[in-house]
């Protein structure tokens, strides 16, 4: 028999139909967690089968500036003794193991900066943090032997004579570390970046004169430093080969030398050490006839990007290249 369906069962269908689009949400939500979770555990599998990779490169023996060093394991705390190698290291992937830095490494922000010194050097300080690998630019104070008498591996990195040794330390870091790989593409990257820079002058730069000033006292570098084999990829002439005395590559010059040699533009290194800039640069006496303030090519460098020989060097070019074009 026909009739009005009774209120409770009405109640009830309403209810069923109610909850069935709740069920599906909760049912999506449940599954959408488990795909989220099943994600993670990939991306934490992945990352666990890459650190094997690789610690299964492991010993690995390079060959520094303090001979063979032999590494049995992939080194998980690094001490850095040197700004240029914290750079290298950051920039090949292997900030994560950099347990200190020295007083200099003020880049990138975040390597772990400490007040050990690597001008003055001890050893106790720098073994206070547990390095299962030490990185120097100098060995001063007999500080590598003291090291490895304390059975510490050590690296002993040098400052660079060309961009060729720039490319070779990352190399070798990137053996060191366990980042070959990501060391090559460092490599590569600062590589093409520095080939564009050189590529985007026009071709009448070449044979122009360049003063580069590492202090107010007109100290400078020649072409055969690592920093004015970067102007040599331009072209460009540099004004302090010909010095009188060329001081091992690092001559000081005078105010009359740079007045007459009317560099075409001038790089200065001392912005943030002496607070030099353009402006400075043109209130010196004579210096308002000089080609580059003239035509304002006074170029106000980072310091420190001036003076290290590491993947910022790809920068510090960048920067001349963009004086350059204008």
């Amino acid at each position: 028999m026909s009739g009005p369906t009774p209120r409770a069962a009405r109640s009830t269908s309403r209810a069923r139909r109610r909850s069935t689009p709740a069920a599906l949400l909760a049912l999506l939500v449940a599954l959408l967690l488990t795909l989220t979770a099943c994600g993670g555990s990939s991306d934490d599998d992945d990352s666990a089968a890459s650190s094997e990779s690789a610690s299964a490169d492991f010993p690995v023996t390079v060959t520094a500036d303090n001979g063979e060093v032999t590494l049995d394991e992939r080194p998980e705390a690094i001490v850095s003794m040197s700004a240029t190698a914290t750079e290298m290291l950051f920039a090949i992937g292997a900030g994560d193991q950099v347990e200190a830095v020295d007083d200099t490494s003020t880049y990138p922000a975040e390597a772990p900066i400490t007040d050990l010194s690597s001008f003055t050097p001890n050893a106790e300080a720098i073994v206070g943090y547990s390095p299962d690998l030490v990185v120097l630019s100098d060995d001063l104070n007999g500080i590598a032997d003291a090291l490895e008498s304390l059975d510490v591996p050590v690296l002993l990195l040098g400052a660079a004579e060309d961009l060729d040794d720039t490319y070779a330390q990352m190399e070798l870091l990137g053996e060191a570390t366990g980042h070959a790989d990501e060391a090559a593409g460092a490599v590569a990257d600062v590589r093409s970046r520095i080939d564009a820079a050189v590529a985007s002058v026009p071709a009448d730069v070449a044979g122009q004169r360049v003063y580069h000033e590492l202090d107010p006292s007109f100290y400078s570098a020649d072409s055969s430093t690592f920093i004015g084999s970067i102007y040599t990829l331009f072209g460009l002439e540099n004004v302090a080969d010909g010095a009188p005395d060329p001081s091992g590559g690092y001559p000081q010059l005078s105010a009359e030398y740079l007045v007459e040699q009317a560099p075409d533009i001038i790089v200065l290194a001392d912005t943030k050490c002496c607070g030099e800039s353009a402006e400075t640069v043109a209130q010196r006496p004579a210096f308002d006839a000089v080609p580059a303030v003239l035509n304002g090519r006074v170029v106000e460098a980072d310091d420190d990007t001036a003076s290290r020989w590491g993947p910022r060097i790809a920068d510090f070019a960048e920067t001349v290249a963009g004086a350059l074009q204008g």
